[in-house]
């Protein structure tokens, strides 16, 4: 099979892109390279590359010409970022998509939207979402996803094509844009940096290897229904104030490094997911969460020259605007 993965060159995409390539497909990458995009995620002796946006007809039609199925990683992905300015998302999540799928009505491949489990909203203590649950995303981010999302089951009623959802929770694992709770953490911790931990730190999140999250997405990929969404969870709830002292433990950082900062606004307390539809196709996660997380500070440690050129110039910029402030205001943790 042909496949192009659209944002293929970011963390999930990437992944995805090596797991298709070790069963022996054909794989394409369209990618914008905007700041988290990057190639030498990539194994470009081995793949196409081309690089371009999913909102621009032409570069899509380019790619997607003799591919067989379309995966769109393609979008911004970062709700603080999305509290900053929201103009990027809705262009790329929600226009983006329906070019891609207008490719797909015309062209007739496989298509697959990798969607988040924070399109379903908060959820109270004890509840998980399912795929039939409505969507109550509250953030600029979650609101542009779920618009994305939307055009799926709409585009396989009234056109017909071939097209599935899937729903991850949080992923964690190597080469990810250290913008996230766990990579900004553990490269801060490695330097020494203070952790910027958000209110009071119990918000809960289920956590999910990345290679567990691209092997759901490969299982919905070749066997997944069209018009059908798909939950991917690790199965691991954690408070993230939990994930920030187990990353302490891993890295030998000093507890004196926890800081309390202002929370962010509309911050959701939980996201926890029903797993049970994509199980009965025969899907598990597989990887402990301790020992994902022993391998993935480890890629961090072994990799600084990945990730300690992203963490100047416009992440550093980013990084500023986003902290310095709550930083100043900070409270340090309880020894």
């Amino acid at each position: 099979m042909r496949v192009l993965v659209t944002g293929g060159a970011g963390f999930i995409g990437s992944h995805l892109v090596k797991r298709l390539l070790a069963a022996g497909d054909d794989v394409v990458v369209l990618d914008k390279l905007t700041y988290s995009g990057n190639t030498a995620n990539l194994p470009l002796d081995s793949v196409e590359f081309l690089e371009g946006d999913i909102a621009v007809a032409a570069d899509v039609e380019r790619a997607a010409r003799g591919c067989d199925a379309i995966v769109n990683f393609a979008a911004e992905t970062h709700v603080d970022r999305s509290i900053l300015g929201a103009t990027d998302f809705g262009r790329t999540e929600f226009f983006g998509t329906q070019v891609l799928l207008e490719e797909v009505r015309r062209s007739g491949q496989r298509f697959v939207q990798v969607s988040t489990d924070e399109v379903y909203g908060d959820l109270e203590a004890g509840g998980f979402s399912t795929e039939e649950d409505p969507l109550r995303p509250s953030s600029p981010y979650s609101v542009a996803k779920a618009a994305g999302d939307l055009h799926i089951p709409a585009y396989v009623r009234t056109f017909g094509v071939n097209a599935s959802i899937t729903r991850g929770s949080n992923t964690y694992g190597p080469n990810q844009y250290p913008e996230k709770l766990i990579p900004l953490f553990v490269t801060n911790a490695l330097d020494g940096e203070p952790l910027p931990v958000y209110g009071d730190g119990k918000q809960i999140r289920d956590w999910l290897y990345v290679e567990d999250h691209c092997s759901g997405i490969e299982l919905v990929l070749r066997e997944g229904k069209p018009g059908e969404a798909y939950n991917v969870g690790g199965g691991n709830e954690h408070e993230n104030i939990e994930v920030i002292e187990l990353i302490l433990e891993l890295t030998g950082a000093d507890r004196s490094l926890l800081r309390h900062v202002e929370d962010r606004p509309g911050h959701d307390r939980r996201y926890a997911l029903s797993t049970e539809k994509l199980q009965r196709v025969g899907w598990r996660p597989s990887r402990d969460f301790r020992e994902g997380m022993r391998e993935t500070v480890e890629w961090y440690r072994a990799n600084r020259a990945w990730w300690e050129p992203i963490k100047s110039g416009e992440f550093r910029r980013y990084y500023e605007r986003q902290y310095a402030q709550r930083l100043r205001a900070s409270t340090s943790s309880p020894a």
